[in-house]
């Protein structure tokens, strides 16, 4: 049996138990089709299918290739893409994977797009305040347009991102409900049964939308983990400390193992995290570690930092002397459509 201090590092690893916990627990606060699980959190077709094992049968994606990649797996009943698209060969691609296939349009030019290349169901994608989306007063002209190419508008999307990392609980409600107004604005105009959005920051606070878009829950990261969820840490990296100096240590886990834009990882024991550079995170501890010695690195994003790896190791523990008890592919990281 592999244990987890023995893996070649840098190594993504997955706490079966911990990622257990989150699923259940999520199934609970939002049952089936309550929650559209996002796929580019985990990129992980294995992780997919236990979300599906918990009663979620839609997902959510962010691009074409994890779009495909889902269908491929067995996993199409109801796929949104929650990004605008105008690449026609992608969208031709998603067309055609023998899945149930819905687009987030937000512009004459995504809504010709998809009617010219085979979708047949749009989402009209609504600014909230963040990214992407037509403003509420814009939609209905858009859905009729949608219609008139022959689309089916399922109703409205918009994304409250702003509101998902502020760790007042008060405030981000209050940044919910604002976004959540914009958003119902425009699902009068719109109309259709689907109004989706949400994610894990406000999974439990937005209660306008028929489907919440929640995907850092199941590994979760150190930025979510300061907002009191009740989901547990599954995610890390086990690294190894490859120099000592007088005054810190460095581990072999660095910027290209590492999403770093929602600041430094954790390392578990150490005092501090001084910085990252390409291959090498540097950290003070109070007890001066040993050269060769693993140690537990914590993300503070967890979407880019998966995407950088081709596996996550599952292992039954948190810790160091946990035993891998599987190895599943990041098989839907990368932007190709393969053939």
């Amino acid at each position: 049996m592999t244990r987890v201090a023995d893996l070649p590092t840098p190594a993504l690893v997955v706490d079966a138990t911990a990622l257990a916990h989150n699923l259940a627990t999520m199934a609970a606060a939002l049952p089936g089709g309550r929650l559209r699980p996002h796929v580019k959190a985990h990129k992980c077709t294995s992780l997919a299918r236990e979300q599906h094992a918990h009663g979620h049968h839609g997902f959510t994606c962010a691009t074409a290739s994890e779009v495909v990649g889902m269908a491929r797996a067995g996993l199409g009943d109801d796929l949104l893409l929650a990004n605008e698209i105008v690449d026609a060969a992608r969208i031709r691609a998603m067309a055609d994977c023998g899945a149930r296939v819905t687009v987030a349009v937000d512009s004459d030019e995504t809504v010709d797009a998809a009617a010219a290349n085979g979708i047949r169901e749009v989402l009209v994608d609504v600014d909230v305040g963040l990214r992407c989306g037509c403003a509420p007063e814009e939609a209905g002209r858009l859905a009729d347009r949608a219609r008139a190419r022959g689309l089916h508008v399922r109703g409205v999307m918009g994304y409250e991102g702003h509101a998902q990392g502020l760790t007042d609980r008060a405030a981000r409600a209050e940044r919910t409900e604002r976004a959540m107004a914009r958003l119902a604005r425009a699902h009068e105009l719109v109309g259709g049964e689907v109004r989706s959005g949400g994610g894990t920051g406000t999974h439990d606070l937005n209660g306008y939308v028929t489907e919440v878009q929640a995907g850092s829950y199941a590994l979760m990261d150190t930025a979510y983990a300061r907002l009191g969820l009740p989901f547990r840490h599954a995610l890390r990296l086990v690294a190894t400390v490859v120099s000592v100096r007088p005054r810190y240590a460095v581990a072999d886990c660095g910027l290209k193992a590492l999403g770093m834009d929602h600041g430094n990882p954790t390392v578990e024991g150490a005092q501090d995290v001084l910085y990252c550079s390409d291959e090498h995170v540097v950290f003070t501890a109070a007890r001066r570690p040993r050269v060769g010695e693993r140690v537990l690195v914590l993300p503070a994003h967890l979407d880019p930092t998966v995407a950088y790896h081709e596996v996550m190791v599952v292992a039954d523990g948190p810790g160091l002397d946990a035993t891998v008890v599987d190895e599943w592919p990041v098989d839907l990281r990368g932007w190709r459509v393969r053939a």
